[in-house]
This record gives structure tokens, sequence and C-alpha cells, in this order.
């Protein structure tokens, strides 16, 4: 059985590193040009380049997302953009465009992906693209299991395929909302994700939703757990998580359930216990899930109607910077409030346990009543020895 690659977003370097260490056997992230994510914390080359080196100190490739619809002033400098991220020890670019596609294909060595914002869904598109000479198409997110295997049946190229992360609205992404409403072109990496904003519903000029209550546009994020196994077996390269502005503690407990459910298959065959990965996702995931159209068109049981029903998780408290082996001393960088005296769950790449912990200090010494403030550094005695980017978790 060929080995499937699991794709990770990473909004940063730390995200980055994060989800590495996390399971991911990939990671794509975005430039600070020809990226659809404008606010998120974009990679310049210096960090694209140390990006590149941590991956393959670990085995793992990096993807740069070049995805934005080009206008004319959008082409100035992409050849010599090209060329930095070859020289950076990018392994592939992703991209909606042809004219980049060929460019990518004839002037570097780097592997050229579509993206999914080409809404390639069918095998005659797969075919033609193949011919073209890229190394990979992302499919479209409205296939279906059934649709996917017969594109992988005639597919003479890697394919890709989203396993969880948010959903657009919109078809494959080409939406026009936030354009229409804030002047900020989705497809140019300026979305305003109107498709989850409040609104109130009239009829007849009377508004006829409840008080309190909010409609939204948009439909609930995709969550593939149960999924896996068939699509391993359709014979899918990669699995590919999206969420390149999610949090750090997102990043690490979606990838590293998803590698865990990965791994399991490939040595087994079959997922013993589902609820195990279920409980890991509702950890991370703030948001309503579902299958999208992995199991048939949707209907509005996938669709996201109430926003109040997200409710941001607050369990991941602290993230694990050094360890001092002398004195038994974890140095933490805290993120939401917990008090001395708790108990909290270590949560590690490789394993997750439970640790009491005694008084809590700030860098000086002082005794701390509790850890309030984020991103504080602070730190507590443990008899167990803790490592970076482990994090901890409220119980």
């Amino acid at each position: 059985m060929k080995k499937v690659e699991l794709l990770a977003p990473a909004g940063d370097l730390e995200k980055l590193k994060v989800a590495i260490l996390y399971g991911a056997n990939a990671v794509f992230i975005g430039g600070e040009k020809f990226s659809l994510r404008s606010r998120a914390s974009n990679f310049t080359i210096a960090d694209i380049k140390e990006a590149c080196d941590f991956a393959h100190l670990h085995n793992a490739k990096v993807h740069v997302t070049c995805n934005i619809v080009m206008h004319n002033i959008d082409l100035d400098g992409l050849l010599e953009y090209l060329k930095e991220l070859e020289a950076s020890g990018v392994d592939a670019i992703i991209t909606s465009s042809l004219y980049m596609m060929k460019l990518a294909l004839e002037n570097t060595k780097m592997e050229v992906h579509v993206s999914t914002q080409e809404s390639t869904l069918n095998s005659k598109a797969v075919d033609f693209y193949t011919k073209f000479g890229v190394n990979r198409v992302v499919l479209g997110r409205e296939l279906n299991l059934s649709e996917i295997r017969k594109i992988r049946e005639k597919a003479k190229v890697d394919l890709e395929v989203f396993i969880h992360g948010g959903m657009c609205a919109s078809y494959s992404g080409r939406c026009m909302l936030s354009n229409n409403m804030t002047n900020r072109d989705a497809n140019r990496g300026g979305c305003a994700h109107s498709c989850r904003w409040n609104y109130n519903l009239y009829q007849d000029n009377n508004k006829i939703n409840p008080d309190g209550d909010f409609f939204s546009l948009s439909s609930k994020d995709l969550c593939a757990i149960h999924e896996i196994p068939e699509l391993i077996s359709i014979g899918v390269d990669s699995f590919k998580i999206e969420g390149r502005m999610k949090s750090l503690h997102y990043v690490a407990s979606i990838t590293n359930t998803y590698r865990k459910i990965i791994d399991e298959y490939e040595r087994t065959g079959m997922i013993k216990n589902f609820d195990i990965y279920e409980e890991m996702i509702n950890k991370a995931e703030n948001r309503l899930t579902s299958t999208g159209f992995l199991r048939g068109n949707v209907t509005t049981k996938e669709q996201l109607y109430d926003l109040n029903l997200s409710v941001p998780t607050k369990t991941f408290v602290g993230l694990v910077y050094d360890y001092d082996k002398e004195k038994k001393i974890a140095y933490i960088e805290q993120r939401n409030y917990f008090l001395p005296n708790s108990y909290l769950e270590v949560f590690t790449p490789t394993s997750t346990f439970k640790i009491k912990i005694g008084d809590i200090f700030d860098l000086e010494g002082n005794l701390l009543d509790a850890a309030r403030h984020p991103l504080q550094k602070i730190y507590f005695y443990c008899d167990y020895e803790l490592k970076p980017y482990d994090m901890l978790r409220l119980l």
C-alpha cells in the first residue's frame, strides 16, 4: 500500500514546526506575494528558506500557495519570485493559473500542483493538466467519494483531497460576496468572510428570525475522519487540512488526529475505535462539522445557520518552550487562564498524559495566584521531562 501524504496548513514558522512535529508529511504556506490569505502571517523569502530547512531536516516537504486570480498588475516579478522559491528549497507551488504553471514548469524544478480554485471535478480535466505537465491536481471540494474513485481510476497524476477545515460557501472558492460587500477581492487574498457574518432574515420587510439568533450563509467545517479508510483505499495521494489562519493548538491537534488515523489504518487495515479520534477533534474544533460533499450533495444539515453555536475552545492553556532537567522546571508560554495546583493534560506528538502542578511563578520568581496573561512566560516544577512544543490543556 502506498503511503499517503498528510498535508497541513502553516500560517507562520512556529505553526509550520508544530505541524511537522505533530505528524505532517508536508505543509503548505503562503508567501508575501500571489497568496490567497493576505491576512495570514505570510512568509518572507528568509522565512521560507528557514521553513524548508526545518521541513527537510524532518523529512517533510513545503508547498507554497501562489493561487490568486492574477490581474495584469499581479504579473510583475512573477518569474523572479518563482526562482526565489526554488532557491529557498520549496518543493512545490500550488496555483490556479495556467500561465504560472507553464512558467514554473519551464523555468524551475519545483513540482506544480493545480489549486482547488480550478474546480477540477472530472477525469478529462485531470488528463488535460497531466498532459500539460503538472505533478498533482487538487480536486474540487464538490466531489463525493464515488466520483473521486472514478477519477482516481483514470488519473495518471497525483490527486489531493481536502479532509478537514473550512468550506467556502461558493463553488471551489470562487466567491464575489466579499468584493460586493467590502470591495475586498477574495480571489486576490482579501476575503472578508462575508458568508460568516451575522444576518437577519426578512419577509415582507418584517424580521422573521428570533431575537438573538442570526443567520449565516456559511457551511459547517469539513471533517472526514470516518472517510479516511475509503479515501486511502481509493488511492488518494495527499490529504489536505485547511486552516492557515487557525491557532497553533488547532494545527497540532487536527494534524495529530489524522496522523494517528492514517497510521492505524495503514498498519492494521481498519480503525478500531473512531470515538477516540472524535474526542481529539473536539478538543480543538470550535465550529460544527459535517462530511461536506463526500457522502453526496449537501442538505440543510451541512449548513451553519447559527454562528452562536461556534464556541472558541479555551482548553489550550500553555506551550512548553524549555525544561530544566536538573531543577525539574518546566518553562511555559501561557495561552489561556489556568490556576496553580491544577491537573493538566500534556499533549505531545506521540502521547497524552496527565500531570498535577503546584505553584506557578513568573520569570522573576514571583508567586502567581493564576496564569492570566496570554503569552506571559511562566514556570512551575514538574517531575515529568517536558519538551519544546509540548502543549498543556485543561482537563
